[in-house]
């Protein structure tokens, strides 16, 4: 009987095992279709919950489906409501497993198939080129779901009439509030609720347990996965803290509400007879009291994300909110939050820039916000500095490296912004606060731009008027030291606050620059080339 135990949990391991990779395979093939369909079809609550459910059932992930929506939130793609609607549609689409498990897996014989398509999978993975790979693995894991399946539905019948529902809680109050408490603790325990759900039906199908106690395990995996979700969480944005509240009270409140119709169920069933098999009949309640719980919640959607959004309270720099760890593992998400958070702080230098060159002597607040922005430049690279190696031809990659490149701008930018003594003389001579004036206003306007591709025209074109200004203004400079016009020490300092508009200005531009780029989709320039441009500059 022990060797039957161990073999159990290896089936339960190959399950999510299979699990995995037939998650990772789907979510690869569906790609930016998955991402098209959750910004395109979540105008509504319930679109959302349609569109959450069937990406779901479609990538066997409601943790994938949860964190892309968790990163158009944060990327402002959509709103916090429209993002419940996905979270709770993804709780439907993920029973879509337990409908494998028990038509495929316990009613149809699928263990000679299994170990062919394992094989097919990994001479795909091996010899494919992009998507066939990737195929491959989808396979594989599909054929390990159901090979998991199939040990540990061999190993629990070798428990049949040695285990039965007399050996584990009775079908009464407390009995099914130990078992809802098992489930949960299966579920914390496989981080899976499929696999936990898998688990049920094989006991169920080998006479250890009966239907009522099997529905009780499944409840308490449904409300298990809470703490998965709460978890995952923990140090994430605020958009992800507020999904994990989310997630937690809806599966409380649907499970209270599934624990509520366990006996009426019950007794349908057996009202049925053997009109209805038992693992279907325990599937069939997973999903129904999912989408009992949406149909319910969903014309009150408002008032739960109003109700979440005072509970969870925005805490640390309003520049970097949108960034989370919960978010690395994605990177399309990861660029979502990268860009959003990269809007929030060019706005605000080119901003507190305009602001310094109206004002030119810095207070205490200018000094704190310049502290601020230069903390969240630093908190956005060490963010995109944390997110996986992707392939180059990855569409997420080309977003990071323009990112890399404004923050490395904003870096320089920030250091120019600190140089008092140098922004204090900008105001010495009236050509220079022309051009000061000049620089103010297109950052300002910069900074409230909707249309990046145009700022970035007008900062382009003060950029050469700058360039071309410098070289005047040094030969008039060199004019005056030559006649002894000013002392030295003042016309070295004037030249250094002309260098200082020049300097300013061309790092405008190329954040403006790379800003179009992410507007429009375009890839980034080359390292290189982004080092001749700066040689020419100079």
């Amino acid at each position: 009987m022990f060797w039957d135990v161990i073999n159990a949990l290896g089936g339960v391991g190959l399950f999510l095992f299979g699990m995995i990779w037939l998650t990772e395979g789907l979510r690869g093939l569906a790609g930016q279709t998955l991402r098209r369909s959750l910004s395109h079809f979540t105008n509504t609550p319930l679109s959302g919950a349609i569109t959450g459910a069937a990406t779901t059932a479609l990538i066997q992930s409601s943790s994938a489906t949860t964190v892309t929506a968790v990163g158009f939130v944060s990327a402002g793609l959509l709103t916090f409501p429209q993002a419940l609607g996905v979270i709770f549609g993804a709780n439907i689409g993920t029973t879509m497993t337990g409908w494998l498990a028990a038509i495929l897996g316990f009613k149809l014989d699928l263990g000679q198939l299994t170990l062919p398509l394992v094989f097919l999978g990994a001479l795909a993975r091996l010899f494919g080129g992009a998507r066939l790979p990737l195929i491959g693995t989808a396979l594989a894991g599909f054929a390990l779901i159901f090979l998991g399946i199939d040990v540990l539905k061999s190993s629990l019948a070798e428990f049949e009439g040695a285990v039965t529902p007399a050996d584990f809680p009775q079908d009464s109050l407390f009995g099914r509030l130990q078992l809802i408490l098992i489930g949960a603790v299966i579920t914390v325990v496989t981080q899976s609720s499929s696999a936990g759900v898998t688990a049920a039906l094989a006991a169920l199908g080998a006479g250890a347990i009966n239907l009522p106690q099997a529905m009780a395990l499944v409840i308490g995996m449904d409300v298990g996965t809470t703490v998965t979700a709460a978890l995952a969480t923990l140090g994430g944005s605020t958009a992800a803290r507020r999904t994990g509240l989310s997630h937690v009270i809806y599966n409380c409140l649907t499970g209270i509400m599934a624990f509520l119709l366990l006996s009426p169920y019950s007794a349908l069933v057996a009202r049925l007879g053997g009109g209805l098999d038992s693992q279907i009949a325990l599937v069939a309640f997973h999903t129904g009291f999912n989408i009992l719980g949406v149909v319910l919640i969903l014309p009150f959607t408002g008032a739960f994300a109003r109700l979440v959004v005072f509970l969870v309270r925005d805490k640390g720099s309003a520049l970097t909110r949108t960034l989370g760890r919960e978010m690395l593992g994605d990177p399309n998400a990861a660029a979502d939050a990268a860009v959003s958070a990269l809007d929030a702080v060019v706005r605000a230098q080119f901003g507190f820039l305009a602001e310094r060159l109206r004002h030119r002597s810095a207070t205490r607040d200018d000094k704190e916000r310049l502290t601020e922005i230069g903390e969240a430049v630093t908190t956005l690279q060490g963010f995109v500095d944390g997110v996986p190696p992707t392939r180059s031809d990855h569409p997420a990659a080309a977003r990071l490296g323009s990112v890399l490149h404004v923050t490395d701008h904003l870096g320089r930018l920030y250091f120019r912004c600190g140089q008092e003594a140098r922004i204090a003389e900008v105001g010495a001579d009236h050509r220079l606060r022309r051009l000061s004036r000049l620089l103010c206003a297109l950052a300002a306007e910069a900074a409230a731009a909707q249309d990046a591709v145009a700022a970035e025209a007008r900062l382009n074109r003060l950029r050469r008027l700058m360039r071309a200004q410098r070289e005047i203004y040094r030969a008039r400079i060199l004019t005056l030291a030559a006649h002894k016009a000013q002392p030295d020490e003042v016309l070295a300092g004037r030249l250094d606050a002309m260098r200082w508009l020049q300097r300013v200005s061309y790092h405008l531009w190329r954040i403006q620059h790379h800003m179009a780029k992410l507007q429009e989709g375009r890839a980034p320039s080359s390292p290189r080339r982004e080092a001749a441009v700066e040689v020419l500059e100079d």
